[in-house]
Order: C-alpha cells, then structure tokens, then sequence
C-alpha cells in the first residue's frame, strides 16, 4: 500500500467520523444546547423589561448563574457545555468535508462554518469552565467583556479602523441573520417531509420571530461598536446585556425590549426544532 492510498483511506475514514451517527447525536445535542441559552435570555430580557430583573444579566453569563441555582444545575452545566462543544466538533466537519446540501462544498460555505466552530468552541470552553468551577470564565458580564476587548482593539495600530470594520460586519451579520429568517430561508435545512402542518407552523413562528430578534440584537451591537471607534471610547461598546437594556431607552420603550426578548425566546424554541428536524 504506497503512502497516497493510506492518505486516501485516513480522509474516507476520517469522513466517515464526520458523516456518522455520533456526529449527528453530537450536532443536534448541540442545538438544544443552544436554545437552553437562548431561552434563558430571553426569559431574562422579559424580566428586565417588566421590572423583575435589575440585578439580572440578560446574556450567556446571566443564563449560567440562573442555572446553577436550580437543582441539578451543574449537571446541566456540564450538558451545555459538552452540547455546545458538539456544535464546535460539527461545524468543523462542515468546514474540512462540506456541509450537508448541494452548495455544501463551496469555500464560502466552508470559511462559514470554521468560524461558527471556532465561536462555538470558544462558548463551549467558556461554559464548561464555568461548570468546573472558573465562575468568572462563563458567567462574566459580555457588557464589560465587550469594552475591554474594544480598549485592547483601539490601543493597536490602526485600531480606530479595525473596531469600525468589525463593528460594521456584526450589524451586517445582524441584517443578514434577520432578513434570511424572515425569508424563511431555514427551510432549506429542515426535514420539511417529515414534518406535520402544525409542527410547520411552530417552526416558521419562531424560526421568523426568533431569528428576526436575533438579528436586530446583533445589528444593534454592532452599531454600538462602531459608534466606540468614531468616539474613540471603549466604554460605547455594548455587550448583549445593555444592547438589550438600551432598547428600553427608545420611544416604545418597554414594548421594544419585550418584543426583543420574546423574540430571543422563541429562537430557543426553534434551536429545539432544529435539533430535532435540521438535515446534517
């Protein structure tokens, strides 16, 4: 056997571990972990909305302190955690053999799912940290993470330029995640024959609603960010917790942020249905 039929073999069987049903347990364990969080979110969005969260965070931290008080809370911390890294484990299959579909192949599609690897096993990191004990590696506040990491960003050379551009990519990823979800492009990733009229139904309220929220909390953090690099102020930067307390700040005030977070929580919704009805 010369050495190009053994490197032939590794890259079948190593495709093989990516197609295979451990990686497909791995993956949709990975979506309910993620509609946990979301869920969560939102539930703590609506609190502050209405007054009961004040002293709450309405990010990943915040989520993590709410579950660990619950009972069993570690042993769900550890079951996020180890979703999420299944996530990360995913997508990067996605990215070194192509992602499920026709266009599953093509680079763009590729880089996308290296960089929802590369956020996923960051989060599955921060989780599982959290749930060995680290409580200031998951649960810190994403408003004060946010401003640091921006003064770190706008102390190097050229740093008012790279805050800005990355600042305008999160609003444009947050424009393009709410205009995909009210285009209801999700479909293409669903087992749609497998699925009643009501199941579809559930799936485009929330997968319309949730993502269109999402969507305009991402955009709003991005515009945050670029506001700090025209300013040259790390302390406009906002995390998804004062993003989303900023919202009360509007003319509709509470009723904006309710709608946010309802929304946040209906995406947990449709991360559920997807773990349950995504094609991998």
């Amino acid at each position: 056997m010369n050495a190009r039929t053994m490197s032939l073999g590794g890259r079948g069987k190593a495709r093989q571990a990516a197609n295979s049903s451990a990686m497909d347990v791995a993956a949709r364990w990975g979506f309910a972990a993620r509609g946990v969080l979301y869920l969560l979110i939102g539930v703590l969005a609506l609190q502050i909305a209405f007054g009961g969260g004040e002293n709450k965070q309405a990010d990943r931290g915040g989520a993590l302190a709410e579950v660990s008080k619950q009972p069993m809370g570690s042993v769900v911390l550890w079951a996020l955690g180890f979703g999420l890294a299944g996530m990360a484990l995913w997508r990067l299959s996605e990215a070194l053999f192509g992602a499920a579909g026709p266009d599953g192949h093509k680079a763009h599609k590729r880089l996308m799912s290296a960089a929802r690897a590369v956020f996923y096993g960051f989060v599955a990191f921060s989780v599982l940290a959290f749930a060995a004990g680290d409580a200031g590696s998951g649960s810190g506040s994403s408003d004060r993470q946010s401003q640091d990491v921006t003064a770190r960003a706008l102390e190097l050379p050229g740093g008012q330029w790279i805050v800005g551009i990355a600042g305008a990519g999160i609003a444009v990823a947050g424009v393009w995640i709410g205009s995909r979800a009210a285009l209801r492009k999700y479909h293409k990733h669903l087992k749609l024959s497998r699925m009643s009229r009501r199941e579809k139904q559930f799936v485009d309220v929330t997968g319309v609603a949730g993502g269109v929220a999402r969507g305009v909390l991402f955009a709003a953090v991005g515009v945050f960010v670029v506001r700090a690099a025209i300013a040259y102020r790390p302390d406009e930067a906002k995390g998804l917790d004062d993003t989303l307390r900023s919202f009360a700040g509007n003319p509709a005030g509470t009723w904006l942020l309710a709608a946010v977070a309802l929304g946040l929580a209906l995406f947990g919704l449709f991360s559920f249905a997807m773990a349950r009805r995504r094609k991998l």
